[in-house]
């Protein structure tokens, strides 16, 4: 995000009993910060600091396959869908 131009957007949000804050939607959009973003947190004294982490690099499929260690056909969603709630029910029907 480029900061020519520097836009202060504020609003207001309350701190829950589980010290939970929802970020504005609005706030959220112009960070791109999604479900799952972490923050580093910097006390500030009268304020508190959110950094989003940034992620190093990306992380290709081809990438991601090695560490699942499987060595046979590809499998459709179908399939592994079908495989997961297969294990689901396995290990419901075992506990």
């Amino acid at each position: 995000m480029g900061l020519t131009k520097l836009k202060t957007l504020s609003g207001r949000t309350r701190l829950s009993t589980k010290g939970q804050v929802i970020l504005p939607k609005a706030i959220r959009s112009v960070h791109d910060w999604r479900p799952g973003t972490e923050f580093e947190i910097e006390d500030r004294g009268d304020a508190v600091l959110l950094k989003a982490v940034r992620r190093r690099g990306t992380t290709r499929w081809e990438d991601l396959g090695a560490h699942a260690n499987y060595r046979g056909p590809r499998l459709s969603i179908r399939d592994m869908d079908g495989a997961i709630e297969a294990e689901a029910r396995r290990r419901r029907d075992r506990g």
